[in-house]
């Protein structure tokens, strides 16, 4: 149980980081990675700034609600007792 958790805390940031990316190379249609390669194209470097900001601390929330998931879950698992 505790080795999916990993999996699944490693998962969620991917799977942010791989919508973003995608979002550079063909995204029709307004996201994070489609306003950051418009932005890149008129140097509006504050929004750039603000969209890397925001996929951090989204990324930073899936990750803690899935640790706070794994606490509750695997409570019983030696590496959850400190």
């Amino acid at each position: 149980m505790p080795f999916l958790f990993n999996g699944l805390k490693i998962a969620t940031t991917l799977a942010l980081i791989g919508a973003i990316v995608a979002e550079f190379f063909g995204s029709p249609i307004v996201g994070m990675g489609f306003r950051i390669t418009a932005e890149i194209g008129r140097l509006g470097l504050p929004m750039i700034w603000a969209e890397i900001t925001v996929a951090a601390l989204a990324g930073s929330a899936f990750y803690g609600v899935v640790a706070l998931i794994e606490k509750r879950v695997t409570f019983w698992h030696p590496s959850q007792r400190h």
